[in-house]
């Protein structure tokens, strides 16, 4: 796949990059989600080249695991 057809597998909305926060907002999509005690579920969000390097990571673990690299899981473990 090519990066464009990885980042289309993502729904994209404004927000702020968890890596890139000074930045402001820009098109991000939730990796994860925080769960507090207390307060509400907040999204943990990337910019699409953050996913890009996620997802190319998680392609190297993958192939040293020797297990099927399916992209569109950036924020799951592998």
């Amino acid at each position: 796949m090519n990066s464009q057809q990885i980042l289309d597998l993502y729904t994209w909305a404004p927000g702020v990059c968890f890596q890139h926060p000074d930045a402001g907002a820009m098109e991000t999509t939730v990796v994860q989600e925080l769960r507090t005690r207390l307060g509400p579920v907040e999204g943990i969000r990337a910019c699409p080249s953050c996913i890009l390097a996620m997802e190319a990571r998680r392609q190297c673990l993958a192939a040293e695991a020797g297990v099927v690299y399916e992209p569109g899981h950036a924020g799951a473990p592998l």
